[in-house]
């Protein structure tokens, strides 16, 4: 009686034991699952945002429900969004991937769909016709100021102008820059002005701000 005690105490073990040992992989999947997925929990328990790319980890911002990763060119991170759609198009009807791929650095001003359906109707259909290729770059390249400008730099120098900055665009005509309750403004040659709606989203060959209208030279 005494034998068979000692064995089922010993079998008892045993399981416990191989027990143990199953879980112990599982929670290091668990917590490995948990460090690659980049949530990882702050002091006050929230989560940090931030995505992984090429094994690391980047802080980035979400545009037309994509992340937006800064190691990512200009072209790259905007044919994700689905916010710019139209914008996309137009930069390769106009003749403009291979420049916005380029080293840069620019700064993109860069009108979601709903900006260029503000447009008068058949504008966008008119501009994407191979005849108006041009026409279409210009209008392009007007929303593309050289140097990567973030919104600290533009309120600096809104700042330094006395609420004004006028900015050379690559298309050759300026832009003006104002701030009004801390939202960045800018105005085109004709008068009419487009809100940064998301500033400083960061990109390997300079950043994108995404504004609501579609800004036009005189």
């Amino acid at each position: 009686m005494k034998t068979t005690r000692i064995h089922l105490l010993l079998a008892a073990t045993a399981l416990a034991g191989l027990g143990a040992f199953a879980a112990a992989p599982a929670a290091a999947q668990g917590m490995q699952s948990e460090h690659m997925s980049g949530a990882r929990p702050s002091h006050s328990g929230a989560k940090m945002e931030g995505s992984m790319h090429g094994g690391m980890m980047e802080h980035t911002k979400m545009v037309g429900g994509a992340p937006m990763y800064p190691s990512k060119n200009i072209i790259q991170n905007a044919m994700n969004s689905k916010d710019h759609t139209t914008l996309v198009a137009a930069v390769k009807a106009a003749g403009l991937v291979d420049t916005l791929e380029g080293a840069g650095p620019f700064t993109v001003l860069a009108p979601t769909n709903e900006a260029f359906a503000r447009l008068p109707k058949g504008t966008v259909e008119t501009l994407l016709k191979p005849e108006n290729k041009e026409k279409l770059a210009q209008i392009l390249t007007y929303h593309v100021i050289p140097g990567r400008l973030t919104e600290a730099d533009l309120k600096a120098d809104i700042k330094k102008g006395g609420g004004k900055a006028e900015l050379k665009t690559a298309e050759g005509d300026p832009l003006t820059f104002s701030e009004s309750k801390g939202h960045i403004w800018v105005t085109d040659g004709k008068g009419d002005r487009a809100e940064v709606t998301i500033g400083n989203v960061m990109q390997s060959n300079g950043v994108i701000h995404v504004i609501n209208r579609v800004l036009l030279p005189s």
